[in-house]
């Protein structure tokens, strides 16, 4: 999983964002950080080679709605293999409401965000993140990691307003450095 991911780093670092998969420290920071087992409606955003999504499999209920949209073909049939029975949707992150239509579901009781937030421009970052906020249900929780140098750098910081315009008030843990870089965790509620 590894080199193939830093292949698709080099080679698409616009969509991929990242130099090597989520730790399985971060995966569980992440996983960990909403509800899950109450949760009827789960959605995750750029799975990527699927570690986060092993660990929100292990914490949903067998009756959850739980599906994922991903942009690169190649990570969508390495979360399929690492996770075999999961459906995860060739499209933007931008498109949630089409997929929660399509399964009859009006609302999300939780997104997780593994995208690249800090690669998109304004107005794509507003345009997911507003998708995001509209789809969850009242109380609907939404989780994202975000990597320490996007804090400091000049797009991490547009994101970050972007962020707190669509989710005034957020939580972020403490620094995972057990992670290549070392993330924080992002935590919203509707």
């Amino acid at each position: 999983m590894g080199a193939e991911f830093l292949r698709h780093a080099i080679n698409s670092f616009d969509t991929t964002g990242a130099i090597s998969p989520s730790s399985r420290k971060l995966s569980r920071e992440v996983a960990r950080a909403v509800d899950l087992k109450r949760a009827k409606v789960v959605v995750e955003l750029g799975p990527g080679t699927g570690a986060v999504t092993e660990k929100i499999l292990r914490r949903i209920s067998p009756s959850t709605l739980f599906f994922a949209l991903e942009v690169n073909k190649s990570f969508i049939r390495s979360t399929k293999r690492r996770c075999p029975g999961t459906i995860v949707y060739h499209d933007s992150a931008a498109n949630i409401r089409k997929y929660l239509d399509m399964h009859g579901a009006p609302g999300c009781d939780c997104i997780i965000s593994g995208l690249p937030w800090a690669c998109f421009t304004t107005k794509m970052q507003l345009q997911i993140l507003r998708a995001v906020r509209d789809c969850l249900n009242p109380g609907g929780e939404f989780v994202m990691s975000s990597y320490i140098h996007g804090q400091i750098l000049p797009k991490g910081l547009r994101f970050k307003r972007n962020f707190r315009r669509v989710f005034p008030k957020f939580k972020t843990t403490k620094a995972v450095w057990w992670n290549m870089p070392p993330a924080f965790v992002f935590y919203a509620r509707k």
